[in-house]
């Protein structure tokens, strides 16, 4: 049976010429009433005319890149590795920043399909919340409709059947690499400055350094746990709570490479040696890490590489929904030492 217009306006509770407003974008429309006009043309697959369906399955030569924080090092070195290999297929990258907004990711999403580009590639943590999980299924479906693959980059699928695929990053068992070392070290009072909360990689990450610390019989003092927001400025603000707490520790675990470095410099402020008196050790290897003074402790995931086998999967006609993880490898620099006694 077709979908028309009173089909659309029938699931969306409002008139015809509203919806034929929506879609026009000719008449102003309240902000609440777009949405469910907007929630139902997608879940109903509704194609505008017949000229737009004599076009659902052409091929635009763009791919869409959605990240979750432009300036963030993380997401550039994946974006550069996208538009290097999109680049050589002769395609066209068109990168957006949704400054982690869940929102504004949709509309991004919407405007990419809209424009009918042959893939989207979504960057960067998600939050966990069940709506959440459902518009982006919904929003993969609607990319399916139209033969473009929504490809996810470090998180997890939104559910077992979505519509999507991903480039899995190995945020967990980095973290329990990048505790390990500390543990090996000889340290026992591990702080660990996390992510932005309640999203995938700061939980991720977050388990990964308790699990390990459980599995080495070390109990995980809460006091030493700080939050961040995955930026620089946070990290200095959280190594600066964990001085000011009184609490003992000698070693921390940042949970990227930019609040450890926001640490290091709080530490150098406060005439805290690095790392003879605290050893410090971050996630990701962006290229700063290394000039770090000192050279920065980190665990090195294939960025670049992440990047590459998303555009592959944002073109391939049934891409694999279960590709195994790029690995890491850890990187050992002058961050890091044995405790003093």
């Amino acid at each position: 049976m077709a979908v028309t217009l009173a089909t659309v306006a029938a699931r969306a509770g409002v008139s015809p010429a509203t919806v034929s407003r929506v879609l026009n974008n000719n008449y102003p429309v309240a902000a609440a009433t777009r949405r469910r006009v907007e929630k139902a043309v997608r879940e109903l697959d509704y194609v505008v005319n017949a000229h737009a369906r004599a076009l659902l399955h052409a091929r635009s030569g763009i791919i869409g890149l959605v990240l979750n924080e432009i300036s963030d090092p993380f997401f550039g070195t994946i974006a550069g590795g996208v538009h290097a290999a999109a680049g050589a297929l002769h395609r066209l990258v068109v990168t957006c920043s949704s400054s982690g907004d869940p929102e504004q990711e949709f509309a991004y999403i919407e405007m990419l399909r809209r424009q009918r580009a042959d893939g989207v590639i979504l960057v960067g943590s998600a939050p966990l919340d069940t709506a959440y999980r459902k518009q982006l299924a919904a929003h993969g479906r609607g990319l399916r409709s139209q033969q473009a693959p929504l490809v996810l980059v470090g998180r997890p699928l939104p559910s077992r059947h979505a519509a999507a695929v991903t480039v899995p990053l190995d945020h967990e068992e980095s973290a329990r690499d990048a505790t390990a070392h500390l543990i090996s070290l000889g340290h026992r009072r591990i702080a660990h400055i996390a992510g932005t909360p309640g999203r995938t990689i700061s939980l991720d990450r977050e388990k990964g350094y308790r699990d390990t610390l459980a599995a080495a019989g070390i109990p995980v003092d809460e006091r030493l746990v700080v939050s961040g927001d995955f930026g620089r400025e946070s990290g200095r603000i959280a190594a600066r709570a964990l001085l000011d707490s009184g609490v003992d520790f000698t070693a921390v675990f940042a949970g990227n490479d930019l609040m450890a470095a926001g640490a290091l410099a709080t530490f150098r402020e406060a005439g805290v040696v690095v790392p003879d008196e605290v050893s410090v050790v971050g996630i990701d290897d962006i290229p700063l890490s290394s000039d770090l003074a000192p050279g920065l402790t980190t665990v090195r995931l294939p960025l670049t590489e992440a990047g590459h086998r998303a555009v592959s999967l944002a073109l391939a006609p049934e891409p694999s929904v279960r590709p195994a993880a790029l690995g890491h490898e850890l990187i050992v620099r002058a961050s890091t030492a044995p405790p003093r006694p």
